[in-house]
C-alpha cells in the first residue's frame, strides 16, 4: 500500500507540474500547423507507438475503422463491427459459450487477434487500460461508451514494448471524440427473419464549450437490448424459431483396437442418438436394457437406430459409444442451448476537460455501465446411464416391476434427459463497471524542446454476479428419484435422513405430471451463484519530444512509467463452494444433511470462493531515428523501444521492438518491417482461480463417461514470451492511381512458455497412452454419480508458432466522369493463415497444426480457416448511400491430424485418427445496407445481415451439444435493422 501511495504521489505531482508549466512560462500561441497544438497532437497519435511526431510513420501495421465506416455497418454493439475483421479470430460474443454454465464468459464481448485468445489481445480506450470484466483480465467492449467513438485502431502486431502485457496478438484501441460539440443521437431496431432476437438501441451524446471554450463538457448515454434466441426444443430440427439446420451431427467413434479392418475409426454422422438416455427415461443395462418410458410411464421398446440391439451389459450392437444413428431422437439435447444470449447494456459516460492554455488540458472522465446477459445451456439435465432405479420404486409400471421379478433383479441402470423439467437451465450474468479517470495531456517547452505529454490515474471496479436458475441439486435429486412405498401406503423418499430433511419423491419414469413440491426440493429456487469484485488501479505518465535533429530529420523520443494493481475477491454459494463455519444455515441455502460439505453439489455451476492480487511496475523508452533522406534513395527511419516490467508474481521481464520504414523514391511505394519481444504475464484466473467445476463428457476405454471437470489455478506460473516479426510493402495513393492504397504484410509469431490447459479429454487420452502424472489427476471408474472427475491446471508448457500474411486495399473515386453522382469506395481486407502450430509440451504428443481447421478444438473453440476476408463496396451521394459487404472464409477440415479414408485405412492411432470425411465447408455472407439523408440533420438507414440467410455448416463433436461453430459461422440467420441518426 505504501508503494502504491508513493507511485501515485509522484505521478500526480508530475502531472500537475507539467500542466501548470506552460501557464507559468507564458507559452506563446502556436500556429495550426505546429505539431505542438492540441488538434495536431490528436491527429498524429498512432496506436502501437507512444511517439507523437508530425513526421513519424510507425512500422507496425494498423487497420483503422472510422466513425462513418462503423455507422454503415450499423451493429447495436461495436464489438460485432470490429470482430468481423479478418485478423480478429476467436473473439467471444453473444453466440459463444451459450452452452456453458460455469465459464464466466457468457455474454462477454472480448476481442481475439490472430486466434491467440482474448487474453493475448489488449483492448484500450483512448490508449488507456479498462478495468477487466472477469478474472482472465479481458475487458467487455459492451461496457464502453460507443457513440462518441470516432475511430478504432487495430494493431496487428506485438505492442508490449509500447503498452505492456497482454499485447502479444496486438492492440484494439477505441479512440473517442474528446472535443465533440453539439448533439447527436441514434435509434435502431431489428429482428431476424425468424422473428426472434428482437433488438433495439437508443444512443445520445452532447458536448459544449464554456468559459470561452476553455472548459469542455461532453456526455453520452446508451441503452441496447438484444433478446437473443432462447433454448430450442428437444430432439432433431426444426429448432429455435423454426431453424431447420440442426441434424444432430457427431463423430461416431470405434475403439482403436477395431481399426485393423481397414475401415476408419471416426465416421461423420447426422441424426446422432446417444443410447445412454431417452427423454423420459431408458433402462441402460441388465436384462431389461432397451426399455424406454413414455406417456404416463408406459414402457416401450426403445428404437436405438443403426439396427442396434442392446447387449444387456450397457452396449448396443452396430452402435459405438455413445452414438447410434437415427432411431428415437426425441431426447437429444444438442439444439437446446440458446443460439444467442439475451444481452442488455446501459452505459453512461461523462468527460470534463479544462484548457490551462491552448496546448494543455486537465480532465476527468467517468464511465458507468450495467450489462446483463441470459443464456440457457440446455433443456433438462441429461443423465447418461449414471442413475440406479430400484425395482420396488412405486412409480415403475406394474409390468416393469414384474419383469424385474421374472429376471431376478432388484435394480437397473437408468438414463434420462429429464424432459419433465418444466424450464431449461438459465444463467443470468450481471456486470457493473464504475471507472474514474483523472489526467492531463498537452505540450510544454523544456530546455528548448517542445515535449508532448500525457498522464492519467484510473480507478475502476467491476462487479459480476452470476445466478443459475432451474438446475438440480444432485444429492437431493438422487434422493428424490429413489422412491419407495412407506408403511402407511404413501410414496416417499427411501432414505430416512432425506425424508426427515424435507425430501419429496420425484417421478422421472415416463412423461408424467410431476409433483411441484418434488421439483421445488430437487431444483431449489436459489441455485448456484457467484459474486465477484474486481478492482484495477493504474497510474501512467508518458513524455514525447524531438530534442535534436540529424542529417535526415529530427530524432523523436518517448518515455514513460506505469504502475498497475489488479485484485479480485469472489464468493460462492455454500452448496457449490463447500460448507464452512461461516456458511449460512438458514434462508437461501439452509443446512441440509444430504448436501456434501465438500461442495460440488449442483448438476453444474459449482462455483468456489477465491481471491488474488498482483501489481506491476514498468518503464519504457522508445526512439524514432531517421537515417536516410535522399531524393535518389528515399526516406527511412528506425523505430526502437524497450520496456522493463516487474510483476509481483512472476518476476521481471523485458519487452522490446525494432522496426524500420523506408519510403522509396518510387511514387507511393514504401516498405516496413518490425520485430518484437512481447510478453503476457499470468492473469488472476491462471494464478489464483477458484476451483471451477463443470459437467463434461470424456471417452475412456470406448465408453462415454460423465465427469466433473475441476479447473484450478497455479501460482507458480511465469510470463509468456513471444517473438513477433512482420514485414510488408505499402502502396499509398500514387499519382498515377489517385485514391488507391494497398498493403501486404507477412507475420511470424512464436510464443514460448505459453500458459495452457489441456482439455479433460486430452488428459484422459494421454493417461491412456501412459502418462502416469496425468492419471493421478482423474477418477473415471466410480459407480457413484457425480464423483468421477478430471482435474485440469494451467502450466507454462506449450509453444505456438503462427505464420501468415494480411492484405488490405482501398480505392475511392468520383463518378462524375460516368455522369453518375457521388463517389465509389471499395475496400478489401484479408488474412491468410499459413500455419498455426501448437506444441503442447507434453511427452508423447506431437505438434498440432490448426491452420485450415474450421471445426475448432472443442465444443466452442474458434477454428482457423486458411483464408478469411472482408469486402465492401460503397456508393455515396449527397442524398443517399448504398453499401454491400461480403464476409468470406475458405473450406477447411475437422482436424489436420485426421487421415481421410473409406477403405484400406491404416490402423488408427491416438495422434492420427482415421476418418471417413474430413471436409468442413467455408461460407460467404452478404450484407446490404443503405442510408438516406432526410434533411441536413436527419439520416435514415437500413441494414440486412446475412441477406441470403445462409445456414451454418454442421460441426460434429464427440458429444453432441451445439451442432455449429459460432466463432466462425452465422448461427442466427438473416437479420433486419432500421434506424435514424440525428445531429445538430
Amino acid at each position: 500500500m505504501l508503494r502504491v501511495r508513493r507511485v501515485l504521489r509522484v505521478c500526480c505531482t508530475t502531472l500537475l507540474a507539467l500542466s501548470v508549466l506552460p501557464v507559468c512560462a507564458g507559452a506563446a500561441e502556436v500556429s495550426a500547423a505546429d505539431p505542438g497544438t492540441a488538434d495536431s497532437l490528436n491527429e498524429i497519435v498512432v496506436t502501437g507507438s507512444r511517439i507523437m511526431s508530425a513526421g513519424f510513420t510507425q512500422p507496425t501495421p494498423t487497420t483503422v475503422l472510422s466513425g462513418p465506416d462503423m455507422e454503415k455497418i450499423a451493429e447495436p454493439n461495436l464489438f460485432d463491427t470490429i470482430a468481423a475483421l479478418p485478423a480478429l479470430q476467436g473473439s467471444t460474443g453473444r453466440t459463444t459459450f451459450v452452452n456453458s454454465t460455469s465459464s464466466g464468459a457468457q455474454g462477454l464481448s472480448s476481442f481475439s487477434l490472430r486466434n491467440l485468445g482474448t487474453i493475448r489481445t489488449l483492448t484500450l480506450l483512448d490508449g488507456q487500460r479498462v478495468t477487466p470484466a472477469n478474472i482472465t483480465n479481458v475487458v467487455d467492449v459492451s461496457q464502453f461508451p460507443q457513440l462518441l467513438t470516432k475511430r478504432v485502431d487495430v494493431v496487428t502486431g506485438g505492442a508490449s514494448a509500447s503498452y505492456g502485457s497482454d499485447a502479444i496478438g496486438g492492440v484494439v484501441n477505441f479512440v473517442t471524440d474528446k472535443k465533440f460539440v453539439g448533439f447527436k443521437s441514434n435509434v435502431e431496431v431489428g429482428e431476424t427473419t425468424y422473428q426472434d432476437d428482437k433488438n433495439g438501441t437508443v444512443q445520445a451524446a452532447w458536448g459544449h464549450g464554456f468559459l470561452n471554450d476553455r472548459l469542455h463538457v461532453e456526455m453520452s448515454g446508451e441503452y441496447s437490448k438484444e433478446n437473443g434466441v432462447p433454448s430450442g426444443p428437444f430432439g432433431n430440427g426444426p429448432g429455435a424459431g423454426g431453424r431447420d439446420w440442426f441434424h444432430s451431427p457427431a463423430f461416431q467413434v470405434r475403439p482403436i483396437g477395431q481399426t485393423t479392418d481397414g475401415k476408419p475409426q471416426y465416421t461423420v454422422i447426422q441424426n446422432a442418438q446417444q443410447y445412454q438416455y431417452a427423454k423420459y427415461g431408458l433402462i441402460t443395462n441388465g436384462p431389461l436394457q432397451g426399455t424406454g418410458f413414455g406417456l404416463n410411464g408406459a414402457p416401450y421398446t426403445f428404437q436405438y437406430g443403426s439396427n442396434g440391439i442392446p447387449n444387456k451389459a450397457g452396449g448396443v450392437s452396430n452402435c459405438y459409444s455413445p452414438f447410434c444413428v437415427g432411431g428415437d431422437l426425441n431426447g437429444i439435447v444438442g439444439q437446446t442451448p440458446s443460439l444467442a444470449a439475451k444481452l442488455q447494456r446501459t452505459v453512461g459516460y461523462t468527460r470534463l476537460g479544462y484548457d490551462l492554455s491552448d496546448n494543455n488540458e486537465v480532465y476527468v472522465s467517468f464511465t458507468g455501465s450495467r450489462v446483463t446477459s441470459t443464456n440457457q445451456p440446455n433443456a433438462g439435465a441429461e443423465k447418461t446411464a449414471n442413475l440406479t432405479i430400484q425395482c420396488d420404486n412405486p412409480y415403475l409400471p406394474a409390468e416393469t416391476r414384474q419383469a424385474c421379478a421374472d429376471n431376478g433383479i432388484t435394480s437397473f441402470g437408468f438414463g434420462t434427459s429429464n424432459g419433465e423439467f418444466p424450464n431449461p437451465v438459465s444463467v443470468d450474468a450481471l456486470r457493473e463497471l464504475l471507472r474514474f479517470v483523472v489526467g492531463t495531456d498537452g505540450a510544454a517547452d523544456l530546455l528548448g524542446t517542445k515535449w508532448s505529454y500525457n498522464g492519467y490515474y484510473e480507478h475502476g471496479t467491476n462487479r459480476t454476479n452470476i445466478d443459475v436458475r432451474d438446475i438440480s441439486l444432485t444429492p437431493r435429486y438422487n434422493a428424490a428419484i429413489d422412491a419407495v412405498t412407506l408403511p402407511d401406503g404413501t410414496i416417499g423418499c427411501r432414505d430416512p435422513v432425506a425424508r426427515a430433511s424435507g425430501c419429496r419423491p420425484l417421478n422421472v419414469i415416463g412423461q408424467v405430471q410431476v409433483d411441484p413440491a418434488a421439483l421445488a426440493y430437487a431444483l431449489p429456487a436459489n441455485g448456484p451463484r457467484q459474486r465477484v469484485r474486481q478492482v484495477e488501479d493504474v497510474a501512467s505518465f508518458n513524455l514525447s519530444g524531438e530534442p535534436f535533429s540529424l542529417w535526415a530529420g529530427p530524432v523523436a523520443f518517448a518515455t514513460g512509467v506505469e504502475y498497475r494493481n489488479e485484485s479480485y475477491v469472489t464468493t460462492a454459494d455454500p452448496y457449490g463452494n463447500g460448507v464452512t463455519a461461516d456458511s449460512p444455515n438458514s434462508g437461501a441455502y439452509p443446512a441440509d444433511p444430504m448436501v456434501r460439505t465438500s461442495g460440488n453439489n449442483w448438476y453444474a455451476g459449482n462455483y468456489h470462493n477465491g481471491q488474488g492480487s498482483y501489481h506491476v511496475e514498468e518503464a519504457y523508452l522508445e526512439q524514432n531515428l531517421p537515417f536516410l533522406k535522399s531524393q535518389m534513395l528515399g526516406d527511412a527511419n528506425l523505430n526502437l523501444a524497450v520496456r522493463q516490467t516487474k510483476y509481483s508474481t512472476s518476476g521481471s521481464v523485458t519487452a522490446w521492438k525494432a522496426g524500420a520504414n523506408w519510403k522509396t523514391p518510387i511514387d507511393g511505394l514504401s516498405f516496413r518491417a518490425v520485430t518484437s519481444r512481447d510478453i503476457r504475464a499470468p492473469n488472476l484466473s491462471e494464478l489464483f482461480a477458484p476451483t471451477v467445476v463443470t459437467n463434461t463428457f470424456v471417452i475412456s476405454n470406448g465408453q462415454n463417461v460423465t465427469v466433473l471437470g475441476e479447473t484450478v489455478g497455479n501460482p507458480n506460473l511465469k510470463a509468456e514470451i513471444s517473438r513477433n516479426t512482420t514485414f510488408g510493402v505499402v502502396l499509398s495513393e500514387p499519382t498515377y492511381l489517385p485514391g488507391f492504397s494497398a498493403s501486404i504484410d507477412y507475420y511470424d509469431i512464436k510464443i514460448a512458455n505459453q500458459i495452457s490447459t489441456l482439455t479433460a479429454q486430452q488428459e484422459v487420452d494421454l493417461c491412456a497412452a501412459g502418462n502416469q502424472s496425468l492419471c493421478s489427476q482423474m477418477l473415471l471408474n466410480s459407480p457413484l454419480a457425480n464423483t468421477n472427475f478430471v482435474k485440469v491446471q494451467a502450466f507454462n508448457l506449450a509453444k505456438v508458432r503462427e505464420k501468415g500474411f494480411d492484405i488490405e486495399t482501398s480505392y475511392r473515386t468520383g463518378l462524375s466522369a460516368l455522369r453518375i453522382p457521388g463517389s465509389l469506395t471499395l475496400r478489401a481486407l484479408a488474412t491468410h493463415t499459413i500455419s498455426f502450430l501448437t506444441d503442447s509440451g507434453i511427452v508423447g504428443t506431437i505438434p498440432v497444426e490448426s491452420a485450415g481447421v474450421n471445426q475448432g478444438t472443442g465444443v466452442n473453440s474458434g477454428g482457423i480457416p486458411h483464408w478469411k476476408a472482408y469486402f465492401t463496396q460503397g456508393w455515396d451521394t449527397d442524398k443517399f448511400g448504398l453499401t454491400v459487404t461480403e464476409r468470406w472464409f475458405t473450406s477447411g477440415v475437422y482436424s489436420n491430424e485426421y487421415i481421410q479414408c473409406q477403405t484400406n485405412c491404416p490402423v488408427s492411432t491416438v495422434v492420427h485418427t482415421t476418418i471417413n470425411d474430413n471436409v468442413m465447408k467455408g461460407a460467404t455472407y452478404v450484407d446490404i445496407g443503405g442510408t438516406y439523408n432526410v434533411s441536413e440533420n436527419l439520416t435514415a438507414y437500413f441494414k440486412i445481415d446475412n441477406a441470403l440467410n445462409k445456414s451454418p455448416e454442421p460441426a460434429p463433436q464427440t458429444s453432441v451439444y451445439y451442432g455449429a461453430n459460432p466463432f466462425l459461422y452465422d448461427v442466427l440467420g438473416r437479420m433486419y435493422r432500421i434506424g435514424v441518426r440525428m445531429s445538430f
